[in-house]
C-alpha cells in the first residue's frame, strides 16, 4: 500500500518471517504438496516480500500476480526478487525467477484494491494471499472479498493481520491509553471505507466461514527484542505521530511515552487460511 515506505517494509520483513504460524504455513503447504503448478494473487504486495516468504510452501512452477496501489513499492519489489532469485529472466512487463528448483513467473500489477480486486479474482488466482494488509481495509470489503474467493473457489492465505494485541517492555501507565487512541487512527478510511483495524483478523475468519470455507487460524506475533531496536523505535515513532494526529491524548504524555527506552515489544497477530469444504 502507499501508506508505507520501502524503508518500512525491509525494516520489517524479517520479523514478519519469524512470526508467521508454522502449524498454518504447513497447511497450506500440505493442500497444494500434489500440485505441479499454482496460480497466485497477492493483494497489497509491497515489495513481494509475501513472496519471498509463501513461495518455498507452494508447488515447483508457480504464476504470481503482485497487485499494490503503488508503483513505487512495486517497482522496489522487482529489484528485490531479482536479488532474492538464484537468476532471473525479464520478458517484457513478466519476471522470471529461478530459486532453488522453483520457477516462478510473477507480473506486476497497479491497481486501486479498492476498486479493482474484484476484476483480480476474475483471472481465476487458485490461491489468494496478503501479508499485513487486512487491518487497512474495512469490512464491507473484508465480506466482499470472502463472497468473491469463495466464488472463484480459489484457497486464501492471510498472514501477520494484526489483531489489536501489544505489550511494552518495560510497561508504562500510559501504554493501554496510547494503544486505544491508536486503535481509533487506525480504524480511519484508508481508501476502502472505515478501516477494520484491530477487528479484521476476526473479521477475516467470520466471512470466510460463513461462506462455507474450512477456516484455520493461528496466531503469528511479533516478540520483539533488543536486537529489533529500530523496529521498536519505529514502531514508537508511528504510535506517536498517529496518536497525535487523531488527538485526545495530552502531548505532554505522548512525549514522556516516547521517551521511555523500550527494550521489547509484543504485537499481535493472526494468520488465516481458507479452503472450500
Amino acid at each position: 500500500m502507499s501508506d508505507f515506505s520501502p524503508e518500512w517494509l525491509d525494516l520489517r520483513e524479517s520479523a514478519d518471517a519469524r512470526a508467521r504460524n508454522h502449524d498454518i504455513a504447513s497447511a497450506v503447504a500440505a493442500r497444494f504438496a500434489l500440485r505441479s503448478e499454482l496460480s497466485v494473487l497477492d493483494l497489497g504486495a509491497g515489495t513481494g516480500a509475501n513472496l519471498r516468504a509463501t513461495s518455498p510452501l507452494l508447488p515447483q512452477r508457480q504464476f504470481w500476480t503482485l497487485a499494490d496501489r503503488d508503483p513505487t513499492l512495486l517497482e522496489a519489489g522487482k529489484a528485490k526478487l531479482i536479488q532474492w532469485a538464484d537468476r532471473h529472466e525479464a520478458d517484457g512487463e513478466v519476471l522470471v525467477l529461478i530459486k532453488g528448483n522453483q520457477r516462478i513467473t510473477v507480473r506486476f500489477r497497479v491497481a486501486d484494491l479498492a476498486r479493482e480486486t474484484q476484476a483480480l479474482l476474475d483471472e481465476k488466482p487458485q490461491l489468494v494471499t496478503a501479508s499485513a494488509f487486512f487491518d487497512l481495509t474495512s469490512e464491507d470489503y473484508i465480506r466482499m472479498l470472502a463472497k468473491a474467493v469463495t466464488e472463484a473457489k480459489a484457497a486464501f492465505y492471510a498472514t501477520l493481520t494484526y489483531n489489536g494485541l501489544q505489550k511494552w517492555t518495560p510497561h508504562r501507565p500510559a501504554d493501554n491509553q496510547i494503544t486505544a487512541a491508536f486503535h481509533r487512527h487506525q480504524m480511519r478510511d484508508k481508501g476502502f471505507g472505515p478501516a477494520a483495524g484491530p477487528l479484521a483478523a476476526s473479521e477475516l475468519i467470520d466471512q470466510f466461514r460463513i461462506n462455507g470455507n474450512v477456516v484455520l487460524d493461528g496466531e503469528s506475533p511479533w516478540r520483539l527484542e533488543r536486537g529489533d531496536r529500530m523496529l521498536i523505535h519505529e514502531l514508537i515513532r508511528g504510535h506517536a505521530v498517529a496518536v497525535s494526529e487523531i488527538g485526545g491524548v495530552d502531548e505532554k504524555v505522548i512525549v514522556n511515552w516516547v521517551n521511555v527506552s523500550r527494550t521489547g515489544a509484543f504485537v499481535g497477530h493472526t494468520d488465516v487460511f481458507a479452503v472450500p469444504s
